[in-house]
């Protein structure tokens, strides 16, 4: 009998099924990012062991919104957009493993399944979500990447809305932010089939871009609002003092990642 295959389920005779493929995973897209600042006790919650707050404004939130293309190595992907197309919005926070400063998804909504699965490969919290963003344009009423542009933002999910912003670009600018500019420290989970017996798969692991480049960042000013919803968490990460928001044109290249340490978190 040949063996099934597939890099996730479903796996088949071919492969064809796979909710997604091997990596490298390439992606190109547009981001918003608001940052700003919320009571460090609300970060340090959500930081399993051995995680640490970061030594160095511990409070410190993004909130980004992203509009991506993306796709295998082979790009077939691209000429068939449903399978390349997605949104998301994720919130990022710091934190301090052995004296390293990493970043660390502690919440994230996306619009595809695929986009889910890669998710729990790499140890991002994902959910489902509906996420939409202002999308820059050279002609007619959409904004161009210019100073004054002015561009909207909302998340909701199970018919809840839990963010929304509006990002006024002010200038270019160095940088893209400082919360999300490290490597991640994620973990990977998997609770036992055996009732009482923890996790089967209990990974911290680190991640980041095999490659990346970027188009000119620009700062800017945000109007960013919080909404409580029954079943998320988000709203708890409070807004006390705004930082900075930011607008920028991205490809990255993820590959895989790096074992820390496994069998630690006291997750349950």
């Amino acid at each position: 009998m040949p063996p099934v295959r597939g890099y996730l389920h479903p796996k088949t005779a071919t492969g064809a099924s796979s909710l997604i493929p091997s990596p490298p995973w390439r992606y190109s897209g547009d981001l918003l990012t608001v940052e700003y600042r919320t009571d460090p006790a609300r970060v340090r919650e959500l930081l399993p062991e051995p995680l640490q707050l970061a030594d160095d404004d511990p409070g410190a939130v993004a909130l980004i919104w992203a509009d991506w293309q993306s796709c295998s190595a082979s790009g077939d992907e691209l000429l068939d957009p449903v399978r390349a197309q997605y949104k998301e919005a994720f919130a990022v926070v710091r934190c301090r493993y052995r004296g390293q400063t990493y970043s660390r998804c502690v919440y994230i909504w996306v619009d595809k399944d695929f986009a889910i699965a890669r998710g729990l490969h790499q140890g991002y919290p994902k959910k489902l979500g509906s996420i939409h963003q202002t999308r820059p344009h050279p002609y007619g009423p959409a904004p161009r990447i210019e100073a004054g542009a002015r561009f909207g933002a909302t998340l909701a999910a199970a018919d809840r809305r839990l963010a929304q912003a509006v990002v006024t670009l002010r200038e270019p600018s160095d940088t893209d932010g400082f919360v999300n500019a490290h490597p991640m420290a994620h973990h990977r989970w998997l609770p036992s089939i055996e009732k009482g017996k923890g996790l089967a798969l209990d990974e911290l692991v680190e991640s980041g871009a095999a490659s990346f480049e970027g188009g000119q960042p620009w700062v800017g000013d945000a109007e960013l609002e919080l909404f409580e919803a029954p079943t998320e968490e988000l709203a708890r990460l409070e807004v006390r003092e705004p930082i900075a928001a930011y607008y920028r044109q991205v490809g990255v290249v993820w590959d895989g990642g790096r074992l820390l340490e496994s069998g630690t978190s006291g997750a349950e």
